[in-house]
């Protein structure tokens, strides 16, 4: 089940990039050994965009249909991103559909202690805080299990999930959480033992959730399910750097959804790198994931470290030109925007299911790539 703990570097970003086998990928993603690409803590922290990767296969001569299941993830990424885009702060609420939970606050404790029972999801939390790392499809278990199973809300077991993730992206983990729980979608996301044990090459069994889906259904949480636990998330920031401003130059300010060392890397700038302590309180991170940016931040050249608000950094940067990439959480920043490289024009005025969004985006992507 272990998935390999990500390197912070761009070298081990391109080995990972160059090894990716998109065609395995698409025959076994969902199985906990097979064919992931590790390269989503790259791309959530911005240093490689989706856009560069798919380049990149099409340059090696892959065709449509041997990328299409490998497009689809990259594109699920991007719709998550567009919703975010387009919804603000209202992701952090029931987007669709109440969820109706039986509890409304904190998360299962057996959840927090990977002490759930169910072997497979255990083991996948304690990887996840050992190395911040867990499967997609053990993401969905653990959301069920903590949603569906045991009634508790959505937002918190997300917060958790996403305090501890090198991948981390509010989007992605808050909008599949709401898909798990049926608020972002039309029905919730179920899973049995045996189809646990299936993916995750277990063979688990007599559990509370070895039973027929028409049972499990209709089935009362677990004792151990429903003792109530409020996680304390908090972020340690670093210590701010004093700012050596030339106000010759223009300030890139880079964040932590954008450390990208080939984003205007030719331009002669002062490269800020800014931590701001209200966006980290409320949506925090782990030490683990704080110290794994700020490494992946020294592939900057020169890049210096700010931890203050944005208005604190336009004083601090003595009136230089400011220049920032877009995202969701700094349509406040005021400056010279530049857009991410998405990979089709479909992120623009998402509305609708993702099916409805790859409908275009399918055609927009077979049209300018193939």
């Amino acid at each position: 089940m272990k998935i390999n703990e990500p390197k912070a570097s761009k070298e081990e970003m391109l080995n990972r990039l160059h090894s990716l086998d998109p065609i395995q990928y698409g025959k076994s993603r969902n199985f906990v050994d097979g064919a992931v690409t590790n390269l989503s803590p790259y791309i959530s922290r911005g240093v490689i965009d989706t856009k560069e990767v798919l380049e990149h296969l099409v340059s090696k001569g892959f065709t449509y249909f041997q990328l299409e299941k490998f497009i689809q993830q990259l594109s699920w990424r991007e719709y998550f991103q567009s919703v975010w885009q387009s919804n603000g702060e209202g992701i952090n609420a029931d987007l669709k559909h109440d969820q109706h939970a039986r509890i409304t606050h904190g998360m299962p404790r057996a959840m927090h202690e990977a002490s759930t029972g169910i072997e497979a999801i255990d083991k996948a939390i304690d990887l996840l805080y050992k190395e911040g790392t867990m499967h997609n499809h053990l993401r969905m278990y653990t959301a069920f299990l903590g949603c569906n199973l045991a009634g508790f809300h959505w937002k918190q077991p997300a917060q958790w999930m996403y305090y501890h993730l090198l991948d981390g992206d509010w989007a992605s983990n808050a909008l599949s959480w709401q898909w798990v729980a049926g608020t972002f979608s039309n029905k919730k996301y179920i899973a049995n033992q045996e189809n646990i044990n299936h993916y995750t090459k277990t063979s688990q069994r007599g559990t509370y959730l070895d039973t027929s889906y028409e049972e499990l259904s209709i089935l009362n949480p677990p004792q151990l399910m429903l003792d109530q636990y409020e996680p304390a998330l908090k972020t340690i920031l670093p210590p701010s750097e004093h700012l050596h401003v030339d106000p010759d130059l223009p300030v890139f300010i880079y964040n932590y959804y954008n450390l990208s060392p080939t984003w205007r890397k030719d331009e002669k700038a002062n490269r800020v790198l800014l931590l701001e302590p209200q966006i980290f309180n409320q949506y925090p991170i782990s030490t683990q994931c704080m110290n794994f940016a700020l490494e992946l931040a020294k592939q900057i050249h020169g890049i210096q470290v700010f931890v203050g608000s944005f208005e604190d950094l336009k004083i601090a940067a003595l009136n230089s030109p400011i220049h920032y990439r877009e995202h969701p959480l700094n349509n406040y920043y005021q400056g010279i925007k530049d857009e991410r490289n998405w990979i089709t024009s479909s992120h623009n005025n998402v509305q609708g299911s993702f099916f409805s969004f790859w409908k275009k985006a399918e055609k927009e992507i077979r049209k300018t790539y193939f």
